[in-house]
């Protein structure tokens, strides 16, 4: 939740800013988050001992998100906060075990000139996201990992309802290198684990009219 804080702060301090600027649209918005862990976050990991730092298995994950703008035009620059669940049924994880991810995201976003509802958008930014889990079979020890940059790419459409609010699907790729922390794991990768992942998202937002 401190994360979230952050991310509400930051958007407010943007959208204060930017008013001065005429910003020709400001949103905010929530959004439902169906993601697939892809390489190796999904495989079937073969070493269940704590020899090694191992963040594998990992299954379908559902969460929820914020997302904040500011548009100038066709390009703009977009605030997000992540928070996901996937599912673990190997031996890395506790016998019920989930990987709870949860971070914050910045980047460009680019809308394509369209005289319709539909404006479609492609997106890149910067993930600073964190990983917390089970670790170990039956034992219960605790997995968590640093804050690691990353980045996600993404595409989608705002669709325009009533002038003021907004229906956006879009679908992103997420890519990252997280560097786990086991208790009396001595040997964790030098160079962290790939937490990589599609996201397919429906989200609601209310915005500024566009012009």
């Amino acid at each position: 939740m401190t994360t979230l804080r952050h991310i509400v702060s930051t958007v407010l301090t943007l959208v204060l800013a930017a008013s001065p600027l005429a910003a020709q649209s400001i949103s905010i918005g929530l959004r439902g988050t169906g993601s697939i862990p892809t390489g190796s976050f999904a495989e079937t990991g073969s070493s269940s001992t704590t020899n090694a730092a191992v963040i594998d298995g990992a299954k379908n994950g559902f969460g929820y998100g914020l997302d904040a703008g500011i548009g100038f035009g066709p390009i703009g620059i977009y605030l997000g906060f992540d928070h996901i669940k996937f599912d673990c049924e190997t031996t890395t994880c506790q016998s019920d075990g989930k990987y709870t991810l949860e971070g914050a995201t910045a980047g460009v976003k680019l809308s394509l000139p369209s005289k319709s509802i539909v404006r479609p958008f492609v997106k890149g930014g910067v993930t600073f996201h964190d990983l917390e889990g089970g670790y170990g079979g039956s034992q219960s020890n605790s997995l968590s990992t640093e804050k690691t940059p990353g980045y996600e790419i993404g595409l989608g459409a705002d669709i325009n309802l009533l002038g003021i609010f907004s229906f956006t699907p879009q679908a992103r790729y997420v890519g990252q290198q997280l560097k786990a922390k086991i208790p009396g794991v001595k040997t964790p990768a030098a160079d962290g684990t790939g937490v990589n992942y599609f996201s397919f998202d429906l989200g609601f937002s209310v915005h500024t009219p566009w012009k």
